[in-house]
């Protein structure tokens, strides 16, 4: 470890002393800068911030640069990174899980706001080609933790038992992505001129909605029709829309459900769940779970 130069010496005779890593004016004869932490003498500092290497004194207990806990009481358990200054007094942290639940990692949540991305975010994952730069920010109001979506490629999903749809809502059922689009109610179809009734279905009368699937460039494949009283079952070997290629899926993973003029998505107790698109700030009770890029997490939250 190099040593850092005598404060004095460094700032030339006559000159008021400085410290040589921050530059902040010190007094002749202080042992460490009162700013950073920084030893002023010729000896090397007495512990160094483990996440951004900045010198600090033996007695700090936080690192002046990034607010990293540099005693064994200020650091977070095994298992646990921790990011963001403390801002709340929530115990609360993200547990990221696998498929099957199987717990991968614990991340200590202790700022009011808190990114995740690929690059440039608070929880960084940059081995993750499905997560955006920045992707997604975690926010916290009293005792509410919510999330909300910062233009990602891939979108932020939080996973629900049991939504109301409405218009736009993208679904994501095993590895399908399903658009919810309302298609409203058609006029009355006038009688032909010489009253000649034409062939076709009678039932059901009307289409008032559409689940449409896409593809991975944003195309469209296969469309289902909706209409009031109409049940639609998704599965991959159960149901009425079948995706038997998709091992992600379950036999029968969710149904869409007629409710009056509405329709709703539920999960028909599937493996993997069902999620929907986060559109604006969506609350994240404790024991949810959402998914970034192919990232999944749970809420702990006492």
């Amino acid at each position: 470890m190099s040593s850092y130069p005598d404060p004095a010496a460094s700032s030339g005779t006559g000159a008021t002393p400085s410290c040589p890593v921050c530059l902040n004016p010190v007094s002749p004869g202080m042992p460490y800068c009162p700013a950073c932490g920084s030893r002023l003498g010729t000896r090397d500092p007495d512990q160094v911030c483990e996440k951004c290497s900045t010198p600090a004194a033996a007695t700090a207990k936080f690192c002046s640069a990034c607010g990293y806990g540099l005693q064994p009481g200020t650091r977070p358990r095994a298992r646990t990174s921790a990011f963001s200054v403390a801002q709340h007094e929530l115990d609360l942290q993200l547990v990221r899980i696998d498929e099957t639940g199987t717990e991968l990692g614990v991340h200590q949540v202790t700022g009011i706001r808190t990114s995740i991305g690929r690059d440039g975010a608070d929880l960084e994952f940059p081995d993750d080609a499905f997560l955006s730069p920045k992707h997604a920010e975690l926010l916290i109001r009293g005792r509410q933790l919510f999330i909300r979506d910062l233009g990602s490629r891939n979108g932020t999903w939080h996973f629900v038992e049991r939504a109301r749809l409405l218009d736009g809502d993208l679904i994501l059922v095993g590895s399908q992505i399903i658009r919810y689009r309302r298609l409203g109610y058609p006029g009355p179809n006038p009688p032909e001129a010489d009253q000649t009734r034409r062939l076709g279905s009678l039932t059901p009368s009307a289409d008032i909605a559409s689940l449409t699937q896409l593809r991975s460039d944003g195309s469209e494949r296969d469309v289902v029709h909706l209409s009031p009283g109409r049940n639609i079952t998704i599965g991959r070997d159960q149901g009425d829309w079948l995706f038997s290629y998709d091992p992600s899926m379950s036999g029968l993973h969710a149904q869409i459900r007629s409710e009056d003029a509405d329709f709703s998505i539920v999960d028909a107790g599937s493996r993997n769940g069902v999620a929907l698109a986060a559109r604006g700030e969506v609350e994240l009770p404790a024991g949810s779970r959402f998914l970034v890029g192919d990232k999944m997490f749970r809420v702990d939250l006492a």
